[in-house]
């Protein structure tokens, strides 16, 4: 069993001096968790900008169908070969014809292209493609213009950053739902197919970039018309790297903000948790130095200043610990009057004793022997009364709290009081009815109970400390009060509290000792009491059970109107339920 408490006690002191050696307390990783984690996610929603980027593909392509219209305006106008027919055989009457005329059409579409860096592509109506902005035809044959990728601009540094953001952030939001482009020679563009047959369409495209990664692609096509018959069509094609610039500035600009909010919720996170994490440590670490020292130079901080919850901890910190002094002092102070007390009569059973073997007389020894007897059962109470108050303290902090009806409970005791006196009085009267020769026996005082009919005097507690706490009240007026005397226990409702005041007829209390009679084995009894009769801890127990159901009790005289003493009241007062 030592092993194991050992054991204990070593894991516990391991764990304060590892608390003691972090140089970062769990506490603070915590908050500064929290924090952050709020500001990331907050930055993510900004990034993600899906409805921004669907704005900037809408007026792209909105843009980009105005210059289709244009395109085709012009070439419907002016890149048109007119073309007479004859009447047929059938009783057709002839007439005229247009068609889209390629050696007018590929200088025009090269001119309007140039203006508008837009790839530019003519169809007749039988969707075969007549002009390519990026093919030039001429006497050595044919050209064809591709876009190179741009070279990487800026430092390495600067590099990185814009790779990372390209494979990391770029991908926000996903574009893996856009169908992919694919030019397929012989196979028709489907917007193309729609041009022709006389209707405007426009697709958003998903490409592979020179990195691999995914690029926009914006397609429209309209047709090219003369007096509303479709001659062919016009396809316009622009990549998005506008709107990828304008959303990657965007981005760029929240992370700025981002870095400095970052910058800045890390610095108030660390000062935060310094106000708490800290203050937390400096109270553990003096609580493990109190808990290990000697003596009482260890305290704990008083950081009661500060008005929050770690000040709050603090004071009660160090009430705790005056309170743990406090019952440590009373501890020792109960141990020294507990060897005090009991050293008294051991002193006199020894000294009977050892006079008892010398004394021959048998007179004497009679005598010696009682005394003898009465030390033996003087030490018999004393040991059960310190006993059942060192018990107390346990059962009190252990025990549940019930409703108890104070009314009920003082006319209990008070019938009891009564019957037992009762008992008493005819056990001693039998003798002198029988002829003996004793005169009559002397009336017991009396206990009688004043309390309201009706009244609810209900208390939250244990009804068997309170039961004892008045027996001991009642037993001390008792034994004070004459033959013949009156014990009074009156109860009545004072606010949210009961008080209750047990009266005797006795002859008071010495002056100034109305606090000391609560004293632990402080004894004042009447003149005439055989010594020894009482340990002098009933009082004492009954201050302890009014502490514990946070209560109070005091003692005072009862005068008359000439100004001497009529008995004392001892005073209870208890929070009702």
């Amino acid at each position: 069993m030592a092993s194991a408490t050992g054991t204990r006690n070593s894991a516990v002191s391991t764990l304060g001096r590892g608390g003691t050696r972090r140089r970062v307390s769990p506490l603070t990783l915590r908050i500064l968790a929290v924090n952050v984690l709020a500001l990331v996610l907050l930055m993510a929603g900004l990034l993600y900008l899906g409805r921004y980027q669907d704005r900037l593909i809408q007026a792209e392509t909105e843009a980009l169908e105005t210059e289709a219209r244009i395109f085709a305006s012009a070439l419907g106008e002016g890149a048109v070969n007119r073309i007479l027919t004859a009447p047929s055989p059938t009783g057709d009457e002839g007439g005229e014809r247009f068609e889209l005329a390629p050696e007018l059409a590929r200088p025009m579409i090269r001119r309007l292209a140039e203006a508008t860096a837009t790839r530019t592509r003519l169809y007749d109506i039988d969707g075969r493609m007549l002009s390519d902005s990026r093919v030039l035809v001429g006497s050595q044959g044919r050209i064809e213009i591709r876009e190179l990728p741009s070279p990487p601009a800026g430092d390495p540094l600067s590099r990185a950053i814009n790779d990372l953001y390209t494979r990391l952030i770029d991908v926000v939001p996903s574009r893996e739902g856009l169908p992919v482009y694919r030019e397929q020679p012989g196979e028709p563009n489907p917007d193309v197919e729609r041009a022709l047959s006389g209707e405007a369409a426009a697709t958003v495209w998903r490409v592979d970039g020179a990195g691999g990664d995914p690029e926009l692609l914006l397609t429209v096509a309209v047709p090219v018309q003369r007096y509303r018959e479709v001659l062919g069509a016009v396809l316009l094609t622009r990549g998005g790297g506008e709107i990828d610039r304008a959303i990657r500035s965007v981005r760029f600009d929240i992370l700025r903000v981002f870095a400095v909010a970052l910058l800045v919720t890390v610095g108030l996170s660390f000062y935060l948790a310094g106000t708490i994490a800290r203050p937390i440590r400096r109270l553990a670490q003096a609580a493990d130095r109190l808990r290990t020292s000697h003596g009482r130079h260890a305290e704990i901080p008083d950081l009661t200043r500060r008005g929050d919850e770690i000040g709050e901890l603090s004071g009660v910190l160090r009430e705790m610990t005056d309170a743990l002094w406090t019952r440590m002092d009373a501890i020792e102070r109960f141990a020294a009057d507990v060897a005090h007390e009991i050293k008294n009569p051991l002193t006199s059973l020894r000294s009977a004793v050892e006079t008892a073997g010398r004394v021959s007389d048998p007179r004497h020894r009679d005598r010696l022997m009682a005394i003898i007897a009465d030390d033996v059962q003087r030490l018999d109470r004393l040991i059960s009364d310190i006993s059942n108050a060192s018990r107390l303290d346990a059962e009190l902090s252990r025990a549940e709290p019930e409703p108890v009806d104070i009314g009920l409970l003082l006319a209990m005791l008070a019938e009891l009081r009564q019957t037992v006196a009762e008992t008493v009085a005819e056990t001693v009267e039998e003798p002198v009815a029988a002829g003996g020769t004793g005169g009559a026996a002397a009336a017991p005082p009396r206990v009688i109970v004043d309390v309201t009919a009706g009244e609810r005097l209900v208390v939250p507690g244990l009804e068997g400390r309170l039961t004892q706490l008045f027996q001991n009240l009642i037993d001390n007026a008792l034994s004070f009060s004459p033959p013949g005397g009156l014990v009074r226990l009156t109860a009545r409702r004072n606010g949210r509290s009961v008080t209750v005041v047990v009266s005797d007829q006795g002859p008071g209390i010495p002056e100034g000792k109305e606090e000391a009679i609560f004293d632990r084995f402080y004894t004042e009894r009447p003149a005439g009491e055989k010594f020894g009769t009482h340990s002098g801890l009933g009082l004492s127990i009954v201050k302890q059970i009014v502490g514990a159901h946070n209560g109070s009790v005091f003692a005072q005289n009862r005068k008359i109107s000439d100004g001497s003493i009529d008995g004392a009241d001892f005073v209870v007062t208890l929070p009702l339920l």
